[in-house]
C-alpha cells in the first residue's frame, strides 16, 4: 500500500495546486480500522496558515442521504416497521389519495419513483416548512413509477419525511439515536453548527447575501430553508466518523448494541435493484464508475466535494473529503480526481 499512498498524496496535492479544492482529508481502511490517511491544503484560502487537519469538519452534502436517511430507513426495515414494496398510501395517510401514494419506498431508494427531478422548494411552496412538506408529499409525479432511473433530491426528502412518520421522531433524532451515537460518530450532526465546532469547519460557497463563505451552515439551500435538518443534505461530519460508519457496514458484529441497521440491510442495499434500467442502482448506493462486478465497489458523492466508497468483497472502504465548492460548481475536475483516488484506494 505504500506505493499507492505516495500516489494518493501526489494526486491530492496536485488538486490543491490546480485549485480544484482548497484542501482535502482522506482515509482508506477495512473492517478492522484505518490503514492509511492524510491531509493536504488549507482550510480556507483567506487563512493560508490554517492547514487541513484529520478532524476538520466538512459539510457532508448528499452524504446526508446515506448517513441519516439510508441508515434510518434501514433501521425501520430491519425492525419490520417498513415494507419496501408496500404502496406508501396504504400506511401513510399524508399521501393517501395523492400520486405519491402509489409509489413504494424501494422506488424512492433507486430513484425510479417518477417524482419531480428538482426540489425547487421555495419557488414552488414558499418558506413555511409545513407548507413545503405538504407540497412535496402531494405533488404530481414526473413520470410513472418504475419507468426510468432519474436522480432526484426529492427521493431523499420524501424518505426523510417517511422515517419521521414511522418513528414519531425528527430525522436528526432518529439518525443520532439509531446510528450516530451508537457508532461513536460524536461529531456528526445536522447544522447549523455551534460556534466552536463551526470554527473547525471547511468553508464552502460564497453566500451572496453576506459576502462570506458558508461555514457551519449547510450549503444546500433546501436544508437551510428547512432549518438545517433535511433528507437532502444538512449533516456535517469528519473522516473518523465516516470510517466508523463504513467499518460497521463491513462487519456489523463489531458495533455496540443500539445500531438500527445491520448486515442484512447493507447486503440488500449493495445489490442491483434496477433490472434492465440504466444507470444501475442499489438502494441509494450505486456502482462506482469504471469498476467491475468482481470488484464490487459502491459509492455515494456529496455536491460540496465529499465522497465515500465501499467494497464488501475486498473488505475495503475509502473516504475523500474536500470543500471544492469553495471555488466552483464545475464537477469535472473533481470527478477525475475522485476516479483516480478510487482506483488507487482499491488497487
Amino acid at each position: 500500500m505504500t506505493y499507492a499512498i505516495d500516489r494518493i498524496e501526489a494526486l491530492l496535492d496536485e488538486g490543491v495546486r490546480d485549485k480544484v479544492y482548497p484542501g482535502a482529508v482522506w482515509a482508506v481502511g477495512d473492517s478492522v480500522g484505518i490503514y492509511a490517511s492524510g491531509t493536504t491544503g488549507v482550510l480556507d484560502p483567506d487563512e493560508p496558515n490554517v492547514r487541513m487537519r484529520p478532524d476538520t469538519v466538512f459539510d457532508a452534502a448528499s452524504l446526508t442521504k446515506i448517513l441519516a436517511v439510508w441508515s434510518s430507513i434501514g433501521a425501520l426495515w430491519e425492525d419490520n416497521v417498513l415494507d419496501l414494496d408496500a404502496p406508501l398510501g396504504t400506511f401513510w395517510t399524508e399521501v393517501t389519495g395523492h400520486p405519491l401514494g402509489a409509489v413504494i419506498a424501494r422506488q424512492l431508494l433507486t430513484h425510479t419513483a417518477g417524482v419531480p427531478l428538482r426540489a425547487q422548494l421555495k419557488n414552488l411552496y414558499g418558506t413555511d416548512p409545513q407548507a413545503i412538506r405538504v407540497g412535496v408529499l402531494h405533488e404530481a409525479l414526473h413520470r410513472p413509477p418504475g419507468e426510468a432511473v432519474e436522480y432526484t433530491d426529492r427521493a431523499a426528502l420524501i424518505l426523510g419525511y417517511l422515517a419521521e412518520h414511522l418513528s414519531g421522531k425528527s430525522l436528526d433524532q432518529v439518525a443520532a439515536e439509531r446510528t450516530w451515537r451508537p457508532l461513536g460518530m460524536n461529531t456528526t450532526r445536522f447544522g447549523p453548527l455551534p460556534a466552536g465546532l463551526a470554527a473547525t469547519c471547511a468553508p464552502t460557497e460564497l453566500d451572496q447575501d453576506t459576502d462570506t463563505h458558508l461555514k457551519g451552515v449547510a450549503h444546500d439551500f433546501s436544508a437551510r430553508l428547512l432549518g438545517g435538518v433535511c433528507g437532502i443534505a444538512g449533516a456535517f461530519t469528519v473522516a473518523d466518523d465516516l470510517a466508523a460508519f463504513l467499518r460497521y457496514m463491513l462487519d456489523p458484529t463489531t458495533a455496540p448494541p443500539g445500531v438500527g441497521f445491520g448486515g442484512e440491510w447493507t447486503a440488500h442495499s449493495l445489490t442491483l435493484h434496477t433490472g434492465a434500467l440504466q444507470p444501475e442502482r442499489g438502494l441509494f448506493w450505486h456502482p462506482a464508475p469504471g469498476t467491475t462486478a468482481e470488484q464490487n465497489v459502491w459509492v455515494h458523492y456529496g455536491f460540496t466535494g465529499t465522497g465515500m466508497w465501499i467494497s464488501p468483497e475486498q473488505d475495503r472502504w475509502a473516504v475523500l473529503l474536500t470543500n471544492k465548492i469553495y471555488y466552483t460548481r464545475d464537477r469535472h475536475p473533481l470527478t477525475d480526481i475522485r476516479n483516480t483516488f478510487r482506483e488507487l484506494a482499491f488497487m
